[in-house]
């Protein structure tokens, strides 16, 4: 077989095996359908806790729920799954808040946090205050 014809079949099955994960939904990010998707999530994962108050952002991709004093959980969608995480300000190398958006860069090797914007300020800054570590946090005047 020539070069040139077996350069156009593996680009063409490339090509083939791209689309086909696109369009059987690959490709797909979850959402939250609500708190209640959330804390259920959650409790897979940690069945023991029991969380409060839940936010969900406002692209519900993500959802921060408060376990008390100093801890929250987070249940984020990667790809078409949800990874949940506890989090104290042990865990957070910095974090930023500026209105309704809460930025967070954790001390996880396998996740390093995000920028999540919530559908107000009252989640954003509830959430920071939970995590608050007088070195860490910036806010925005």
């Amino acid at each position: 077989m020539s070069l040139p014809v077996l350069v156009v079949l593996v680009v063409f099955g490339i090509a083939l095996s791209v689309a086909a994960v696109h369009f059987t939904g690959g490709t797909t990010t979850a959402t939250l359908a609500g708190a209640e998707q959330a804390l259920a999530r959650f409790a897979e994962d940690f069945p023991d806790e029991k969380p409060g108050n839940v936010w969900l952002t406002a692209d519900r991709h993500s959802a921060f729920l408060d376990l008390g004093p100093r801890r929250c959980a987070i249940v984020h969608s990667i790809g078409d799954c949800f990874l949940t995480r506890i989090v104290t300000p042990h865990d957070i190398l910095a974090m930023a808040r500026e209105g309704n958006v809460l930025s967070l860069r954790l001390n996880d090797f396998t996740w390093k946090g995000g920028r999540f914007t919530f559908a107000d300020e009252a989640g954003a800054r509830a959430m920071a205050a939970a995590l608050q570590n007088h070195d860490q946090i910036r806010e925005a005047a």
